[in-house]
């Protein structure tokens, strides 16, 4: 079966690079990730080759830019079906795949390669100082072309939304791009004072993540969950505007949990507090949204890996951003907490939680169409299902452990009357729970690798029950097709 007889829209093919693009750097992602779990507990592992700052820097960037290119894929995948039209221009697409991957490749290579200030004197930092600031780490070139790359993603798909269909899910996806490309430009701005400053980094990375990165997840969940249980477009609809209404709502406000300590007035204590506990709501909304529309689906799609994906996904990311995010953002507890591995144990976990699972969960529903395929074989999804309980087991063992740690530093080194340890002292006594991330990492990487490997397995795609083929195409069988009435 060709390509084109799956796919809708032949321009949606251009989301099958981006798609691969973010599975490759993602698998880049965790293997810094396990050099730094390795260097927590033995220091001077790969040193001076790739120094802990160094494996960081390129972690935390290849995180970013894995998600970028996830959602851009999505984007190009989604919208000129939900449009009902082709892609207004797929060679902008494919030219600003190539322009993207290249300008991340040679960051990262000047992350390895070269020194950060030496970095910084040959990209023009002398002219517009923008290095420096966490996960803004980017050269000045770097920064301006992913604004070039976001804005023509946006130039495409707003063209292609234009000339076609509206509906919710790419309303929402593209307040969600907008929110996200123009954020970034306070990632040029790096006043003098350092209130200011960390203002400025925190309206990008928290107005990101907590913010127009929510609108983006709620849509590419409800796309998928539309496809794959034929729930009524209404319901979801209905869905969506509540939980990004909540989004909007605690998540823009809820900033000034981040406020607490940078040298704000102190009004925004209150506001932090009340504002960041309300944060949960929207991903636990998130979990009833999946967990309702799953046990009301219409039909049982082929496709069950990606459900899973989906359901995991809304669980996730309400543990992870919600539960874990809660348990810090109190003023009176983060002022104990803050900068300790409790803040990691929080961040690994949201982002895989509520980000990168999203992704996944995307990916795992196009890539077979694009492959020309409704869904890979059932051996296939037997492994990427086991590789979705792998990462996610991998994932919690990590989070419980840096929570551990983080609590180990709280008691040791925050807290007076114990004595107020030095630093490394401190770290020392965490060491036990340092093994047991590095444990928690290689089984998220085996995880990874049985999702990779998923993709290589053949075998005849599966069916979906109560489906038959006619002509070439896919109908619902007249049992189904009663069913569907009722």
């Amino acid at each position: 079966m060709s390509t084109s007889s799956i796919l809708k829209y032949k321009s949606q093919a251009v989301a099958k690079p981006y798609f691969i693009a973010a599975i490759a750097l993602l698998v880049g992602q965790i293997v810094f990730g396990l050099v730094m779990g390795v260097q927590y507990i033995w220091g001077d592992f790969l040193f001076p080759a790739i120094p802990f700052n160094v494996a960081r820097m390129v972690h935390t960037n290849l995180l970013i830019v894995w998600l970028l290119f996830g959602f851009m894929g999505a984007a190009y995948y989604m919208v000129p079906e939900e449009a009902e039209t082709e892609l207004y221009s797929p060679k902008l697409a494919i030219a600003m795949f190539w322009i993207f991957l290249a300008a991340g490749a040679a960051t990262i290579l000047g992350y390895l390669l070269v020194p950060y200030a030496k970095l910084a004197e040959m990209t023009g930092n002398n002219l517009l100082m923008t290095m420096g600031r966490e996960f803004l780490e980017q050269p000045l070139p770097t920064k301006i072309g992913i604004v070039i790359v976001a804005l023509a993603l946006l130039f495409n798909v707003s063209m292609t939304y234009l000339k076609g269909r509206k509906t919710t899910i790419t309303t929402i996806l593209l307040i969600g791009l907008w929110g996200l490309a123009l954020l970034f430009l306070f990632a040029f701005a790096n006043p003098h004072n350092l209130v200011r400053d960390k203002m400025y980094w925190w309206w990008v990375v928290h107005l990101w993540v907590e913010g127009v990165w929510e609108l983006i997840l709620a849509s590419l969940l409800a796309y998928v969950l539309i496809k794959t249980t034929g729930v009524d477009r209404e319901v979801v609809d209905k869905w969506v505007y509540v939980i990004v209404a909540f989004a909007l709502f605690t998540g823009i406000l809820g900033t000034a949990h981040h406020y607490y300590f940078i040298g704000l007035p102190g009004y925004w204590h209150p506001i932090g507090n009340i504002f960041s506990s309300l944060e949960p709501i929207p991903f636990f909304l998130l979990t009833m949204f999946a967990f309702r529309v799953v046990q009301k689906r219409r039909r049982e799609h082929a496709n069950q890996a990606a459900i899973l994906w989906a359901v995991g996904c809304a669980v996730m990311g309400f543990v992870g951003a919600g539960l874990w995010g809660f348990l810090h953002t109190l003023s009176f507890v983060n002022y104990y907490t803050h900068g300790t591995q409790t803040t990691a144990a929080h961040g690994h976990l949201a982002f895989y939680g509520a980000y990168a699972l999203v992704v996944i969960c995307i990916i795992s529903y196009a890539m077979p169409t694009l492959r020309g395929r409704i869904a890979n074989s059932a051996k296939a999804q037997s492994v990427e299902m086991w590789s979705f309980w792998v990462m996610t087991i991998g994932m919690g063992l990590m989070t419980l452990a840096l929570t551990g740690a983080g609590i180990v530093q709280v008691w040791l080194q925050r807290l007076p009357e114990s004595g107020a340890m030095p630093f490394m002292a401190a770290q020392d006594q965490a060491m036990f729970f340092y093994g047991l991330r590095l444990a928690g990492g290689v089984l998220f990487a085996i995880g990874l690798l049985m999702y990779v490997w998923s993709f290589f397995i053949g075998g005849e795609p599966a069916e979906e029950p109560g489906i038959e083929s006619r002509r070439g195409g896919l109908m619902p069988s007249p049992a189904a097709r009663r069913s569907s009435r009722v």
